[in-house]
């Protein structure tokens, strides 16, 4: 059976799995539209993390229905495109991909201690390190029927990136290389 290349990747997983280094890297490796789940949480989502508060179900609803707006919005248009979201429970992946085909999300999965190495190496972030426990707690690790990419974070966000590609079917365009002035982080 032939490979259906999606419209739409949503890359998930815990905060400090690297959703967003592999996000951004993908997405400019195809040229496609990216959005960062953070820039979609209201201010009182942000000043609640940032006391180390975890957000409940009621909080993360409206900021999960403006992605999945956005990712409605990319299938509309045909214009492609990569988006971050933590996803940790099954409605909410539910809810993001709503029953469309052409969304395909990508799990990052990696263990507590790994992750929490990275987030303690991490600065300038809302999220504090110390609510990696409520997202452990709060994951549905995505089961087999839910058809979404499991990818180990073992490797490097290159490796990765290689990766996704490979196991979504997609043949990324030329490489840019680096801007003048762009950093190497």
């Amino acid at each position: 059976m032939p490979r259906t290349p999606p419209d739409v990747i949503v890359v998930t997983g815990v905060s400090g799995s690297g959703k967003t280094t592999v996000g951004e890297r993908l997405a400019e490796r195809l040229g496609w539209d990216y959005a960062e789940a953070d820039a979609f949480h209201s201010p009182a989502n942000i000043e609640k993390m940032s006391a180390g508060i975890p957000l409940t179900d009621e909080d993360r609803l409206p900021w999960l229905r403006a992605i999945a707006g956005w990712i409605g919005e990319r299938i509309e248009r045909g214009a492609p495109g990569v988006a971050t979201c933590s996803a940790l429970k099954r409605s909410y992946r539910d809810l993001l991909a709503a029953g469309r085909p052409g969304v395909r999300l990508v799990f990052l999965d990696g263990d507590r201690d790994l992750i929490a190495g990275r987030m303690a190496d991490r600065s300038g972030h809302f999220f504090r390190p110390a609510m990696l426990d409520s997202q452990f707690r709060d994951l549905e690790r995505p089961g087999p029927d839910e058809g979404v990419l499991i990818v180990p974070i073992g490797g490097s966000p290159d490796e990765i990136v290689t990766r996704v590609l490979d196991d979504l079917g997609l043949v990324p365009g030329p490489s840019p290389g680096p801007s003048p002035g762009s950093g190497s982080g």
